[in-house]
């Protein structure tokens, strides 16, 4: 059984945030909802302020705080080691949202983080909260790993592209939207990276990309203090991704 993970590589991302827009159109997110976001933040000061960038998806972590806290065990680990949201389960009640070092959850049935509220153009049928024109394959949808429309009511989260990544063949090192065979397996964000800043692998796996770039350039975690064991790898030339304390330019 594979351990998946993520490696992205800081010092090659170039904040595109192509990954932020494939994401929103592989998984149905709402303006502004954006499972891989890219936070901007500032360093320094007038007239030498310099600007960066953080990539920050879901951190799968392995230790999860949000699963331990959820009352209904809507919020679970799957044998592969992806956290992923049972909309059948969940009651919406936001402890994981809380739990969650990251700020990585989203719950859609508020005001709009982007206005107008695309919601009242295409609205939902049933239990979904709206319906984009651009909506995955009914095939692909699985309400109880949270893939699909969101219903209302329920919490979401970044899946590592569950639809995608369960169905790769058995004993792949590393998903690759460069080789044929593992192409249509890989997630959404690691597909479209232009500057090529994205590796997805298994991090049990000794052979893996993902196993020789966190060995060869450091990776890190964020937040290790909090004891979630992130599977979600950054390079940055050796140094910590993100200092405490600096400006962020999101509000």
């Amino acid at each position: 059984m594979p351990k998946w993970g993520m490696v992205i590589d800081l010092e090659t991302c170039t904040g595109c945030q192509a990954c932020t827009t494939a994401c929103a159109m592989e998984n149905n997110r709402l303006p502004g909802e954006n499972w891989q976001d890219v936070l901007f933040y500032s360093e320094g000061s007038y007239p030498n302020m310099k600007l960066s960038w953080l990539p920050r998806p879901c951190m799968q972590c392995e230790n999860p705080s949000c699963v331990s806290v959820c009352p209904t065990r809507a919020t679970y680990q799957t044998e592969d080691g992806v956290v992923l949201v049972d909309w059948n389960k969940c009651i919406g009640c936001k402890y994981c949202m809380v739990a969650c070092p990251y700020g990585v959850r989203f719950y859609m049935d508020e005001k709009p983080v982007v206005e107008p509220d695309i919601r009242a153009a295409f609205p939902g049928e049933g239990q979904r909260s709206w319906n984009p024109p651009f909506r995955m394959p009914d095939e692909y949808e699985d309400p109880s790993k949270g893939i699909g429309i969101q219903p209302k009511g329920v919490v979401s989260k970044c899946t590592f592209c569950y639809h995608k990544v369960s169905q790769a063949p058995e004993g792949v090192a590393d998903l690759d939207e460069a080789n044929p065979e593992t192409r249509e397996f890989t997630p959404a964000c690691v597909r479209v990276c232009a500057p090529k800043a994205r590796f997805f692998g298994d991090l049990d796996n000794p052979e893996s990309k993902v196993n020789e770039l966190i060995a060869e350039k450091g990776g890190v975690r964020l937040k290790e203090e909090t004891g979630n064991k992130p599977k979600v790898y950054y390079l940055s030339g050796g140094g910590a991704p993100v200092v405490p304390g600096k400006r962020s330019t999101r509000s």
